[in-house]
């Protein structure tokens, strides 16, 4: 989805729901990942697309499942209505998560990005510096690098509010420094003001920012490989070694007759090992290392 579309259809869900301000407390936290996570997103419009998507998607569980499963199943009544009561608020309780979760990732997202182009960014910022370049230019500069790059998505807000707010350089570095999610980011904004202010060489100072975050990237990029061989022997032990030994149990199982475990079956279980458990086993091994793996 596009962030023009995005932002319609936030307007839509702050039209309808009208801003849910008594909700607005519940949320108080997600205001601060939202403008970590560098969505451009009104925190009263995000909340009112929370509400809305789990109103909506309550409701819809609340009727599809006990028609569901009083038409086809032949479930009673009665059971009918208490799966969709419960499935109704599994449903509404899950949106809400991942609406509160989204933000927060992608504030983490961000700070990883961040960090891994930290000593390339140093690099860079080090050489105009050295060229003469004023402070403010120099963010200008990094602005245009590439537009893939978090670090001139970040620089492109610096550059418009100083020329669409009117904050000068300084001003504009300060709220940015206390909006990033990034400590290390955080501390080079601080370091890259205070000497500016103090009137000392950006040059020297990036230079040595530079060298020590090329050292910490060498750290992180060892662990990482450490951790990749540790994530890849588990994956391979609980994926597929164990999915196989399931799967020989399931077929032992139903050549000798055996119901399986409660009411079901042997057949039944290896329908969802195969097209439910494997798929979101994957899934989750799949987010677990974006999370870990680094960006660049």
């Amino acid at each position: 989805m596009t962030p023009n579309k995005e932002r319609s259809g936030l307007k839509r869900a702050y039209r309808i729901v009208g801003g849910a301000t008594r909700f607005l407390p519940l949320f108080r936290d997600l205001d601060v990942s939202l403008k970590k996570s560098g969505m451009r997103v009104n925190f009263k419009a995000y909340v009112s697309a929370v509400i809305l998507a789990s109103v909506l998607l309550s409701i819809s569980i609340m009727i599809a499942v006990p028609a569901l499963l009083f038409f086809i199943f032949e479930l009673t009544l009665l059971q009918s209505l208490l799966f969709g009561v419960g499935a109704s608020l599994f449903a509404g309780a899950l949106t809400v998560i991942v609406f509160y979760s989204y933000p927060t990732y992608r504030a983490d997202s961000l700070k990883r990005a961040l960090e891994d182009e930290l000593p390339f960014t140093t690099g860079y910022m080090s050489i105009l510096a050295g060229a003469g370049v004023p402070p403010d230019f120099i963010w200008r500069s990094l602005a245009q690098v590439d537009e893939s790059l978090a670090v001139s998505t970040v620089a492109r807000t610096v550059v418009r509010d100083v020329e669409l707010f009117g904050y000068d350089a300084i001003s504009a570095l300060e709220t940015t420094s206390r909006r990033t999610p990034s400590e290390r980011f955080k501390e080079l904004l601080e370091g890259f003001i205070s000497v500016v202010h103090s009137g000392g060489s950006l040059e020297k100072y990036l230079g040595d920012r530079s060298q020590q975050y090329l050292k910490l990237k060498k750290i992180a990029l060892r662990r990482f490989s450490d951790t990749l061989g540790v994530l890849a022997e588990f994956y391979v032990t609980l994926m597929v070694a164990g999915s196989l030994i399931f799967v020989v149990m399931l077929a032992v199982m139903a050549m000798l007759g055996s119901g399986g475990f409660s009411p079901l079956d042997s057949r039944l279980l290896l329908q969802l090992l195969t097209y439910i458990g494997l798929p979101i086993g994957s899934m989750i091994f799949l987010v677990i290392l974006d999370v870990l793996s680094p960006k660049r």
